[in-house]
């Protein structure tokens, strides 16, 4: 017998579940443990508000009566594009007309946890022994913790499949109140431009039978659209958050104004294990609007009526830290990862062959990269808003991780998590950087404090100081070129500490930053060398890890570990191909083995990019990349001017599947190729006594329009699943640059950034 139809809300909530046989057959030998964690999947149901004239379909959808479409959407809006791409998806399947589709943020709820990231983070040795046992157990870990991340180009390969199923579902629920109403078959009926009809003259509005559609059943199967008139997908729509972003109506976290609210600016002292020694109230008092000095065992915070007034009257109050341990240097961290070499927690993550033989009295090319830490420097400082009363805490901040903000805020103000409501803004770009949320953390100890709403902004010196920057990295390489040119043996040692393992202890189990750093110091990951993993067919590689303690509190980044191997990799493969005496190109193709897409991205770029073949002068390099399911080749045309860095063209042949909105695909590549750009011009600061030698963005050497020449984006035609474009075109642009630069000096750029300076 066949199961009974399940309520359209049952169906939702179930899609990350898995049955009884399920289990027990991926679980195998490691059956006993998970069962004692807990064998049966737990049934959640969406937490969403309604008006009284919206009706929640499913835990991805509301419906007025009005006809409006409400999607509601988990993921953080950072400029990506997130909160069209998922909607145009649910859209499509739907039927909806596009005018009438807005976006709703989602609550806190297990039924939103990203799976997909939590595997890339928390995947280990013993959960890649365990196979789809070990992946069962982080999704199961995920899901009850309600892990709902944003990063890594991770929202649409998670989440499409989910917004798929919740807009055929409406679809078919619709179709079934409007045939009770005609008293015809529901599979004759369809919705298409946002119109429900039966074929022939008869038609309704999707408002006028929403109410009534919540109360049908679905079937057993659900069916998705067939046919492509009227289909959003794969068009480019325009991006919902654009009309409100243009006109200023868009609420970012320092729009935001509650009654009676008070501003704060915040001194957090030196990088590193720093605490609050001494601060002079006296002098803050002459400062108009101030009203007080919070003070916390590490920072110090002004509240007054305008932020200009909190930040003047901490400048005046000239707060001292003490600092214990040593401080961090650019030539500490230098010091660091050359010692890491010599360390006993090194460890061969990733193995190919046997390359002993090999290197054996043989003549071995060999290289040394190395790779600074990258700020962040979004335009949006850390910023959150905080009301607390005796009985609620809310919460205005953007998030890339909102339940656990949320249960960090509450455990600082020893209160239950349900006393606190958080609602996630857009944010005004991140780049990684909201994974963090210290800033709401401080802001309702402030509020607290004041027994007033406060808006903490912490100023952009603040925001470089500590600024969780990317990994630095030391690199030494090493290759056999055989009689034909080809790379016979490859290996790579790693000197890197792991920004993603820092950023889980802070995020997950509530480490201080020099926590974090000091007890990741021993740990090998194959997180911090992920952009090692060669897209080559080889037949001997390595790459070996040595986990490094810099100091230096690091964090989540676009593209985190693939920015600096990507760099080390494709600038040594170019290296190796003027050495074997093989023009740049043909060398790659000839190493690519079966990976056609690559194959296909790299001649893509040459005859678009009109390739030179690296000829000397020709200020032409190449790059690839792959990661997450993308693949990417770079072209760029670059020179040097009087010692400057400048790039006169950018050409990028990219593979990511089949995109929603290929519109919204170009930009973020876009986005990702200026952010590689920045990474090799500049992005990074040297570092003296725990603080950072320079904090003006002026003279970080970063990008203008007039350093950037022509870019161009080719997109293309693939029908493989869809893969988050948001990092691909970061990585392999740096090492075009360096690549490009040979041709025109004859040497060999193999710091990161190209031209670093003091």
């Amino acid at each position: 017998m066949g199961r009974a139809p399940r309520k359209a809300a049952d169906r939702i909530e179930q899609l990350k579940g898995v049955n009884r046989r399920t289990l027990l057959v991926g679980a195998g030998a490691s059956a006993g443990l998970l069962l004692a964690w807990g064998i049966w999947p737990r049934t959640y149901r969406p937490n969403l508000n309604a008006a009284p004239d919206e009706t929640v379909v499913n835990a991805f959808l509301k419906i007025d009566n009005a006809g409006r479409i409400i999607v509601i959407v988990p993921q953080s809006e950072m400029g990506q594009g997130v909160t069209t791409l998922l909607p145009q998806i649910l859209a499509d399947e739907l039927g909806a007309d596009w005018r009438t589709v807005g976006v709703q943020s989602a609550p806190i709820s297990p039924l939103y946890a990203n799976t997909l990231l939590a595997k890339q983070w928390l995947a280990s040795d013993w959960s890649r022994l365990m196979g789809g046992a070990g992946d069962w157990a982080i999704d199961q870990y995920a899901t009850r913790r309600a892990l709902m991340l944003t990063g890594s180009g991770t929202s649409v390969p998670m989440f499409q499949e989910a917004y798929r199923e919740a807009g055929a579902a409406a679809r078919v629920l619709l179709c079934q109140a409007a045939a009770a109403r005609w008293d015809l078959p529901w599979e004759s009926c369809d919705i298409s431009n946002g119109i429900i009809s039966d074929g022939g003259q008869r038609t309704l509005k999707i408002g006028e039978v929403a109410a009534e559609a919540a109360d049908f059943d679905l079937p057993e199967i659900l069916p998705f659209r067939q046919g492509q008139a009227d289909r959003l997908a794969g068009r480019d729509l325009p991006r919902l958050d654009t009309p409100s972003k243009i006109d200023g109506s868009h609420n970012f976290a320092g729009d935001v104004r509650l009654p009676d609210m008070l501003f704060a600016s915040i001194r957090q002292g030196p990088i590193g294990d720093a605490v609050l020694a001494k601060v002079n109230e006296q002098p803050a008092k002459s400062v108009t609007g101030f009203l007080k000095l919070v003070r916390n065992e590490r920072w110090v915070a002004a509240v007054a009526t305008n932020w200009w007034a909190a930040n003047k009257a901490l400048d005046l109050s000239d707060p001292v830290f003490e600092l214990r341990g040593p401080p961090v240097s650019s030539a500490s961290i230098d010091a660091a990862l050359e010692g890491a070499f010599s360390g006993s927690a090194g460890q061969r993550l990733y193995s190919q062959g046997d390359l002993k033989p090999l290197f054996d009295n043989a003549t071995i090319l060999a290289s040394e990269f190395t790779v600074a830490s990258g700020l962040h420097l979004a335009l949006e400082p850390m910023c959150a808003t905080a009301r607390v009363s005796d009985d609620m805490v809310e919460i205005w901040m953007p998030t890339q991780a909102p339940a656990l903000a949320r249960a960090a805020i509450a455990d600082a103000l020893d209160v239950g998590e349900g006393s606190v409501t958080l609602y996630p803004l857009h944010a005004g770009g991140s780049f990684g950087r909201k994974m963090d949320f210290e800033a709401g953390v401080q802001a309702a100890l402030i509020a607290r404090e004041m027994g007033r709403s406060v808006q903490l902004l912490w100023s952009r010196l603040e925001d470089v100081i500590h600024d969780r920057p990317s990994a630095p990295a030391h690199a030494r390489m090493a290759a056999k070129l055989g009689r034909n040119g080809t790379i016979e043996g490859w290996l790579a040692k790693v000197a890197a500490p792991c920004a993603m393992t820092q950023t889980w202890d802070r995020i997950a189990h509530g480490k201080l930053p020099h926590e974090a750093s000091r007890d990741s110091a021993r740990t090998s990951t194959r997180l911090a060398v992920a952009g090692m993993e060669l897209p080559y067919a080889l037949p001997n590689w390595a790459v070996d890890h040595y986990p490094a303690d810099t100091g230096l509190p690091l964090g989540f980044t676009r593209a985190n570990a693939h920015l600096h191997g990507a760099f080390i990799t494709e600038s040594f493969i170019d290296e190796l191909a003027h050495q074997a005496g093989i023009e740049a190109l043909s060398f790659r193709i000839q190493m690519l083995g079966g990976n056609s897409r690559l194959a296909r991205c790299l001649t893509t770029v040459g005859a678009m990019g009109g390739w030179q073949g690296g000829i000397e002068g020709s200020g032409q390099g190449l790059a690839v990349h792959v990661m997450n399911g993308a693949y990417a080749a770079v072209m760029v045309e670059a020179a040097l001017d009087g010692g400057k860095l400048s790039v006169g063209r950018i050409v990028a042949a990219i593979d990511g599947g089949e995109q929603v909105n290929p519109d919204i695909a170009r930009q973020q590549v876009e986005s990702g190729l200026i952010y590689g750009l920045a990474l090799a011009m500049g992005a990074s600061v040297p570092y003296a006594n725990s603080m950072p030698a320079r904090a003006i963005l002026r003279r970080m050497d970063l990008p203008r329009l007039a350093d950037i020449g022509e870019v161009t984006v080719e997109l293309i035609r693939s029908t493989a699943a869809p893969a988050g474009l948001g990092d691909i075109g970061a990585p392999p642009v740096a090492p075009a640059i360096a690549n490009a630069l040979f041709t025109v000096t004859g040497q060999r750029f193999r710091n990161l950034p190209i031209l670093s300076r003091t």
